[in-house]
């Protein structure tokens, strides 16, 4: 296995980006291997490491199909709907209360 070149925080030559970067230029890996890492260093810990990829062997991204398109919409609907009392509540359930905000209240109320 080669090793990867190592460069500091904003010192990476042009022609690599991170992954949020492709994303952001609406490009992905597409099944490159990683080419460079990046280093950030930290007082105490050690340092962040980000990896990069070549822009020049990146693809685009592949666009969303209507199938896609209605799972993602099943997917947050899901997420809105109270496991307890099985309605819509009109957000996105929070994972810290794990139900909507009124069944929250009332689950408080009888715990104490």
């Amino acid at each position: 296995m080669a090793t990867l070149p190592v460069y500091r925080w904003r010192l990476a030559p042009d022609g690599y980006a991170t992954y949020r970067q492709l994303r952001a230029r609406r490009l992905r890996p597409g099944g490159q291997d990683v080419a460079a890492q990046l280093e950030r260093p930290r007082r105490r810990r050690g340092p962040l490491v980000a990896y990069l990829y070549l822009i020049d062997q990146a693809l685009p991204v592949r666009p969303m199909t209507p199938a896609k398109w209605a799972a993602l919409a099943k997917a947050n609907t899901a997420r809105r709907i109270c496991p307890e009392c099985r309605r819509d509540a009109g957000y996105v359930i929070p994972t810290s209360l794990g139900m909507c905000g009124p069944c929250a209240v009332a689950e408080e109320q009888r715990a104490t």
